[in-house]
């Protein structure tokens, strides 16, 4: 039996702890704001000084193009130190496109601040034919001609999400596979543009059109794909789901994982809103921490605080990006494209094509609301909705590597039918 002192006690303690939290909150998103104040003008001095020009400031008013997501720009994003005018005197700098510094070399393909590792630079031995960097998995009884034709072979298209690459693909889905989807079965697992082992062109801005653009390039066009199912993990579904819209009669079944599919229009904040649900500005979680600001990792900085020269490939995929790559594709395809998701979904539910959407979620998922796949039910009722228990935002892949599998498997065999799918996925 609780007394009223306790039961008075445990209340004020609780109160307490979500008081310190806050006022903890505060203190250092607020010291994160001054930082990113200073990092501004301090980039850009570096940037005139090491390439001749300055960088690009989202600091001031939004531009015209309408690729580009409104949350770049500094009246979205919340700033008190840019809210008091701390940077009114870049105002009077000289136009950022004037050419001075040091360097009329500005013809630099990498910027100055990148790491410069292999995955970074490798792209650039290519020429100027551009493509992504694509891990293909052929079917073991197809020949030439029969891939060439299409025939009986079943292609397959892997996208990733935020911060990876396609080995959360190659290292997962394609050792466990069966023998039988191995002999007609061919897969594409890719790195997205920026990411990985694919081009980070300096001055791209990464936007949905651009992603789209060299993902038809690097496997629609360059294969000749007549057919392909899709499967994708969280940002990779944003993208499938556009790839699908442009290619309806093409592709058979879309499997999405976790995506980040938010009921986004005007009344409600558009992509400010999405920005808000995907990186609210908290301490706690950890998960949510790291996804409230955005940095840069350089690989030889981790592998030296590691002391480990084989890292495992979820954490090396960190630091396989630029901070552009990064930064643009998270603002211009997560949060910007988020609004044209109910076109695209519109689009395939009235598409004459029998397309299948499966969704696989985690009920323990801390970085994608679980509203997200209801969001997908709502917008496209025929979708197959399966949540996991006691799995986050990866570990539907990671820690049930087999069933996963089985569960891709099956739907690329026989377009599967809600009750077969859930056979073939354990909770």
């Amino acid at each position: 039996m609780f007394t009223v002192p306790q039961i008075f006690s445990g209340k004020w303690a609780r109160i307490s702890a979500e008081w310190f939290h806050s006022a903890l909150n505060w203190v250092v998103f607020l010291f994160l704001d001054f930082l990113d104040t200073l990092f501004c003008v301090l980039f850009r001095v570096l940037d005139e000084f090491m390439e001749g020009k300055a960088s690009r400031c989202y600091c001031e008013n939004m531009g015209e193009d309408g690729e580009m997501s409104e949350t770049l720009y500094g009246k979205e994003r919340k700033n008190i130190f840019r809210e008091m005018g701390f940077l009114g005197f870049l105002r009077k700098w000289e136009n950022s496109e004037k050419i001075g510094g040091r360097v009329e070399e500005a013809k630099r393909t990498t910027r100055w601040s990148d790491c410069e590792c292999e995955s970074c630079v490798s792209w650039l031995n290519d020429g100027n034919d551009q493509k992504l960097h694509v891990v293909v998995m052929e079917p073991s009884k197809a020949t030439d001609e029969e891939l060439k034709e299409g025939g009986d072979t079943e292609n397959v298209i892997f996208l990733h999400g935020f911060l990876s690459s396609s080995s959360i693909w190659t290292e997962t889905v394609f050792p466990n596979l069966s023998e039988e989807v191995k002999k007609n079965h061919r897969l594409f697992a890719l790195d997205l543009l920026g990411f990985g082992r694919s081009p980070k062109p300096r001055d791209c801005f990464y936007t949905l059109k651009d992603h789209l653009g060299m993902i038809e390039k690097s496997i629609i066009n360059s294969f000749e794909l007549k057919s392909f199912h899709l499967v994708a993990h969280s940002m990779g579904c944003i993208l499938a789901l556009a790839l699908a819209s442009k290619y309806s009669n093409s592709v058979k079944s879309i499997t999405l994982v976790a995506p980040p599919y938010f009921n986004c229009s005007k009344e409600n904040g558009g992509s400010s809103m999405v920005l808000r649900k995907v990186a609210e500005r908290r301490l706690w979680p950890a998960i949510r921490f790291a996804s409230s600001f955005m940095s840069w990792i350089w690989e030889w900085i981790l592998k030296l605080l590691t002391r480990k020269r084989n890292l495992h490939f979820t954490t090396m995929d960190l630091t396989r990006h630029t901070h552009s790559s990064a930064w643009h594709t998270m603002h211009n395809v997560i949060c910007g494209a988020a609004k044209s998701m109910d076109e695209c979904l519109e689009t395939l539910k009235i598409s004459s094509s029998k397309v299948k959407i499966y969704v696989i979620q985690g009920d323990q998922d801390q970085v994608v609301p679980l509203e997200c796949s209801a969001n997908i039910k709502m917008k496209f009722p025929n979708a197959v909705i399966k949540i996991i228990k006691n799995a986050d935002h990866s570990s539907m892949i990671f820690d049930r590597e087999n069933t996963f599998t089985q569960f891709l498997e099956h739907a690329w065999l026989s377009f599967a039918n809600v009750e077969e799918c859930n056979k073939y996925y354990s909770t």
